[in-house]
């Protein structure tokens, strides 16, 4: 297992003050992400898909069927995990 190192594509970096975002860490960088997303809708955001990696939220393993309903809050620390194959 791995932490994703980049996530892709780039996403803009909003700041604070626009209206409706909130500053969360993502895999140790500080990132601004609109308001009112769940895990789900976050990995949306990102365009990450949900059966291709482990959502970490403030150090607790997110199971899958609850992504839909877990909230992403402001100062949240996110880990999006992925594995690896190969030997």
């Amino acid at each position: 297992m791995r932490k994703c190192a980049a996530l892709t594509p780039v996403v803009k970096i909003m700041n604070e003050s626009d209206q409706g975002t909130i500053t969360i860490t993502v895999n140790g960088e500080e990132r601004g992400v609109p308001a009112g997303l769940t895990v789900r809708d976050l990995l949306a955001h990102f365009e990450l898909h949900e059966r291709l990696v482990v959502v970490e939220r403030n150090r607790q393993i997110v199971r899958r069927h609850q992504y839909g309903e877990v909230p992403v809050t402001a100062g949240d620390t996110i880990e999006f995990v992925h594995f690896v194959g190969g030997g």
